[in-house]
């Protein structure tokens, strides 16, 4: 009888143990709307359609992505659901879309939502409701806001910053000049253009002209003229690929020849530079955070080897010198590294957690030297760029990796 007393004590202290461990296994377990023990919903914006349709092949590049991820058994063992819509580069659609994506979809997150006045639209909604507005693929300065927008985090170094390094450029290189700015009239252009004042500092009066577009405008040709009777010798470019390639098209037809420098969201050799004529970009200045899938230089890079892999068997076919193949792949690739951190704690407050403690994080992409980190003080992932040169069909990198966060006096 004591030997039954004492395996019926044990069976039941080990029915105990095995209850308590699987009931600390189920407790570890955190999920919120858009995560499960199989699935993460991601939900995306981008305007596949519109006057910034150029920028749709981001999204399809994620598209691609996740389904490399997944085919490879997911994060975690979970899939990745990734739900995108259209909104033309229109905000009123954006806040729809996003509405669709929360209330409807019920997607964990919103990864990389494209466009400054879009992303600025939806902002308050997305921090009200506590969804995360991930990886944003604006660089204005005003995502880096942990407390009063802790749901918002940017991606690429910001625009204030970039303009700030163009500025301390030509106040080395051309401390006489004449600078003509072509800027888009909504918060990417007005932060873009602060950047430039700020960082010219006391010789802002070096900024001759400042003329702005309307999205809806067909063509900026009218423009172009306008500033070259300006008498301007330095030109700079802030605006969206479509614009950018006209820019350049039109300053080569009417025998203007400026120093130009180009924003690095309208870099793209493929989307830009390939349109405009390669001919008439030859001595374009813009800057680079990341690599160039076209440039041979990286052929025998470990992590291009990598995304020219990822191209060949996901999205064959693809034009390799377009710099949104490159950009999708890093960003999505941030955000799985960030999912995978989570763990089994797929909330959105884990999430944020996670993004803001990512600690000299590389994606395969990025420029050697350039690195993500964030804190829970600082939601800029990206602040490095180093200077680049258009020459023949390549863009070739010169100078220092630059910190955008530099000061100027």
């Amino acid at each position: 009888m004591p030997i039954t007393r004492l395996r019926l004590a044990a069976l039941s202290a080990v029915a105990i143990f095995a209850v308590a461990v699987s009931g600390s296994a189920l407790a570890q377990k955190k999920y919120d709307t858009g995560a499960t023990d199989t699935e993460i919903k991601i939900g995306n914006i981008m305007p596949y359609s519109g006057p910034a349709s150029s920028y749709g092949l981001i999204g399809k590049t994620e598209e691609a992505y996740f389904k490399m991820i997944n085919d490879q058994g997911g994060i975690n063992g979970r899939k990745i659901n990734f739900i995108t819509y259209d909104d033309g580069y229109s905000p009123p659609k954006a806040v729809e879309q996003a509405r669709k994506l929360v209330e409807s979809d019920e997607v964990l997150v919103v990864f990389n939502p494209l466009g400054t006045p879009s992303n600025s639209a939806i902002q308050k909604y997305l921090n009200s409701k506590k969804v995360p507005q991930l990886f944003v693929a604006t660089g204005a300065a005003k995502w880096n806001d942990p407390k009063g927008f802790p749901w918002t985090m940017g991606w690429q170094p910001s625009y204030q910053s970039e303009a700030q390094i163009y500025a301390k450029y030509i106040l080395k290189e051309k401390p006489n000049a004449k600078i003509a700015v072509l800027y888009q009239n909504d918060d990417f252009g007005k932060d873009y253009l602060k950047g430039l004042r700020d960082g010219l500092g006391a010789k802002a009066s070096m900024i001759i002209t400042e003329e702005s577009y309307e999205t809806t405008e067909p063509t900026i040709d009218s423009h172009i003229v306008k500033l070259k009777s300006t008498g301007a010798d330095v030109f700079l470019s802030i605006t969206t690929p479509k614009f950018a390639a006209q820019a350049i098209k039109k300053i080569a037809e009417i025998e203007w020849k400026p120093l130009q420098i180009v924003a690095n969201v309208s870099a793209s050799v493929g989307s830009v530079l390939q349109p405009a004529g390669f001919e008439n970009a030859q001595g374009l200045l813009s800057a680079a955070y990341a690599k160039d899938g076209a440039d041979p230089q990286w052929n025998d890079d470990p992590g291009m080897k990598k995304w020219s892999a990822f191209i060949d068997k996901y999205m064959p076919g693809a034009n390799r010198s377009d710099g949104n193949l490159v950009y999708g792949y890093g960003v999505a690739q941030t955000l799985v590294e960030t999912l995978r951190l989570c763990g089994d704690d797929l909330t959105r407050a884990n999430v944020m957690k996670q993004a803001a403690s990512l600690k000299d994080f590389t994606p395969d992409t990025l420029i050697p030297g350039v690195k993500i980190n964030t804190s829970a003080t600082d939601f800029a992932p990206l602040s490095e760029l180093q200077m680049m040169r258009f020459k023949g069909e390549k863009w070739e990198l010169f100078g220092d990796i630059i910190s955008g966060d530099i000061t100027t006096n």
